[in-house]
């Protein structure tokens, strides 16, 4: 007979002390970090907190978003700088060199719905940002590349920014896209909705979307997905509580973890393989899985 798998770990450790729902998540880069790794988090409370990962505490609060939730953080390249978005319908690009933390700039968004903005770094001075808007057809970017946008009819659509086109759509999910990540190495993506499933697309050499394969889970409720730094695993944030990890290449089921006590809201990686999760229980667990090679 064989012998049960093991149970999974416990976290490494748990920050606490939002005092509030933790929406979303996002590690320092260790280029920036300068030999003090950092989490950032954004609460419900609109509050954005900066976690030293070495003493396991705030190093500081940043409060810009007026009392409204926090859905969305980014370092930017050049270091020291951090963007947020908030409820408040505000973009915030903070100044966070030699322990500033003031607002440098401000972007008015005109969506308040739960789809985040995106950044793609075109060198250490150069990047492009894309954020929300309320039509369909409308997703405000610099050009050039595409764009890939996940939208509450269930569908991911890859966008031509230059062109203001859609290339390609698919009709991945029966309830909204709650989240999606993309592999570039192996030119392909996955995403997640309020439904229980987990479709896993690929995109051609003619910027042509199409379904790859999908995966049932026993809940609804996908949060969040994202892709560690590798390729090699990816994990879900679960609205039934549970933190789910998958073989990337063959989305075998590796891990279930079940530590909250509420529902899972984010999930980021490290690109040491450090894992991170938000829960509405107002605690951040970290976890330490599946070793990077």
């Amino acid at each position: 007979m064989a012998a049960p798998f093991p149970p999974p770990p416990g976290p490494r450790f748990v920050l606490r002390g939002t005092q509030s729902p933790v929406n979303t998540l996002h590690f320092c880069p260790a280029s920036q970090a300068l030999g003090n790794p950092l989490l950032f988090s954004g609460s419900q409370s609109g509050l954005v907190h900066i976690w030293s990962l070495q003493t396991r505490r705030t190093v500081a609060a940043l409060n810009g978003h007026k009392g409204q939730g926090v859905t969305w953080l980014k370092t930017l390249p050049q270091g020291h700088q951090l963007l947020s978005q908030g409820r408040d319908l505000r973009l915030c690009l903070w100044d966070l060199a030699e322990g500033r933390n003031t607002i440098m700039d401000t972007v008015q968004l005109d969506s308040v719905g739960f789809c985040k903005s995106s950044v793609l770094a075109r060198g250490q001075l150069c990047w492009m940002l894309a954020v929300p808007g309320k039509g369909s057809d409308e997703t405000n970017s610099s050009p050039r590349p595409l764009l890939l946008a996940g939208y509450e009819d269930g569908s991911v659509t890859l966008w031509d920014i230059l062109e203001r086109k859609v290339c390609s759509r698919i009709a991945c999910h029966e309830e909204p896209v709650m989240g999606l990540d993309f592999d570039s190495q192996k030119a392909k993506g996955v995403s997640g909705s309020a439904g229980k499933v987990l479709a896993v697309w690929s995109l051609d050499g003619q910027q042509s979307l199409q379904v790859y394969k999908t995966h049932e889970l026993t809940n609804p409720g996908i949060a969040e997905v994202t892709i560690r730094p590798d390729h090699k695993i990816l994990a879900t944030a679960g609205w039934d509580h549970r933190i789910r990890v998958f073989h990337w290449r063959t989305m075998k089921p590796l891990a279930v973890l079940a530590f909250h006590s509420a529902s899972v809201y984010c999930v980021a990686f490290a690109t040491d393989g450090l894992l991170a999760a938000g829960s509405k229980d107002q605690r951040i667990s970290i976890w330490s899985l599946y070793p990077c090679s």
